[in-house]
């Protein structure tokens, strides 16, 4: 009732564009764009929504990439979607734009991951409905390393036990060079990308790349590497395959991992990351998220607002894309009720987590803040000169010098 209800206020709506009742429900349907996997679940419940609507819904299926790239061309031509399925880092570029319309879930958004909320989140405002986060952890060999280290000095400890660099064998591995991967090191120790304002948005006149923790998170690990507790120049091919064949004991990445060591039958299990000392707090990995948002040009955005808010949040629908998509879902009925122990860890790993910037002044840290970590790793700077010399480069093009 409380649906119909709703699609009749709608519909009342668009009877001043349209006309007549009867003509809106003969002409309206909702263009969705979304990649392949998600694309084939919004397909599969679209005859629910039409059912229980009175609404067709089309579904446009582009490679994920694509779907930001075309909305900046189709969605002020006109010729673009009413909804789109895309990740929440979009965002910034998207408000700033003009391209994508604010979202009110009311109480309801209550019921979903407060990370994944503030992920979708922009100046205050929301802009998504979240399906799915995702994060990195430390995957640990559990036949090497019975129980998860809990800070970094455990990990050091079983680097120089189990390290045998002759024989190939490491402790820890980390792909180099990747600040996606460097991030929850650098964390645990105090490090930062963005400050936050009182609000809790993050603050691009405050860049940490340069603080104290970033510095002495980089430089554990660069220790790590001169001590040959940790090979040098590995990229991320090679430290997957290096734990997938029991080569290296522990190692930071996501779930998209997961099938891999598992098809490869690596005894394995998923811990948050660790603290820089005892009692510290755990590492803060990046969260991504993905969800639904509404394009600013739809045609029919009251509606498109209907089907991001009691659709596309609905436990249902949120149940099945969890089941399709194989990621953490963002709506915490549905994780309540998982019982894999993998997506769990995930849960457990994200409790410090941190949306990953969606501000547009996160375009510009990239490059080099990625620099900074490699010239570090392969000894071509220390770690203070690397990431003083990132910051530099990193505030002046976000002042545009």
């Amino acid at each position: 009732m409380k649906r119909r209800l709703t699609l009749f206020v709608l519909f009342a709506l668009l009877v001043s564009s349209f006309g007549s009742l009867a003509s809106a429900q003969d002409e309206v349907t909702l263009l969705i764009w979304a990649d392949e996997t998600r694309a084939g679940v919004i397909e599969e419940l679209g005859g629910t929504f039409e059912e229980e609507y009175g609404v067709s819904l089309e579904v446009q299926q582009l490679a994920f990439g694509d779907i930001r790239d075309q909305l900046r061309i189709a969605g002020p031509a006109g010729e673009g979607p009413d909804v789109i399925i895309g990740a929440h880092d979009w965002l910034g570029e998207l408000v700033a734009n003009g391209l994508v319309a604010p979202v009110d879930l009311g109480e309801d958004v209550d019921n979903f991951s407060p990370v994944a909320i503030q992920a979708f989140t922009y100046e205050s405002q929301l802009y998504g409905v979240p399906y799915a986060v995702e994060n990195i952890a430390l995957f640990y060999n559990t036949e090497l390393v019975p129980e998860p280290p809990k800070t970094w000095a455990e990990v050091r400890a079983l680097s120089e036990e189990l390290t045998d660099a002759d024989a190939g064998q490491y402790g820890f591995v980390i792909q180099q060079g990747d600040p996606y991967h460097f991030f929850p090191v650098m964390t645990s120790f105090g490090g930062y990308v963005f400050g936050v304002d009182e609000e809790g948005n993050y603050n691009p006149e405050d860049v940490g790349i340069d603080s104290e923790g970033a510095i002495a998170g980089l430089q554990f690990v660069v220790d790590m590497i001169n001590d040959g507790l940790i090979p040098s120049g590995l990229d991320g091919n090679t430290a997957q395959t290096l734990f997938q064949d029991g080569k290296a004991a522990m190692y930071i990445t996501g779930p998209w991992n997961v099938q891999a060591f598992t098809d490869a039958g690596t005894p394995f299990a998923i811990a948050p990351i660790p603290a820089a000392e005892e009692g510290g707090e755990n590492g803060a990995p990046f969260i991504g998220s993905q969800g639904f948002m509404v394009s600013a040009f739809s045609e029919n955005l009251p509606l498109a607002q209907v089907f991001l808010t009691e659709f596309a949040a609905s436990e249902e629908v949120q149940q099945l894309l969890y089941e399709r998509g194989g990621r953490p879902s963002a709506l915490l009925s549905v994780m309540e009720g998982v019982e894999d122990p993998y997506a769990a860890a995930f849960a457990e790993a994200s409790a410090t987590g941190l949306p990953m910037p969606a501000i547009p002044e996160m375009s510009a840290v990239w490059s080099f803040w990625g620099d900074a970590v490699t010239n570090a790793m392969l000894g071509a700077q220390t770690p203070e000169e690397a990431f003083s010399t990132a910051a530099s480069e990193i505030r002046a093009a976000i002042a545009g010098e």
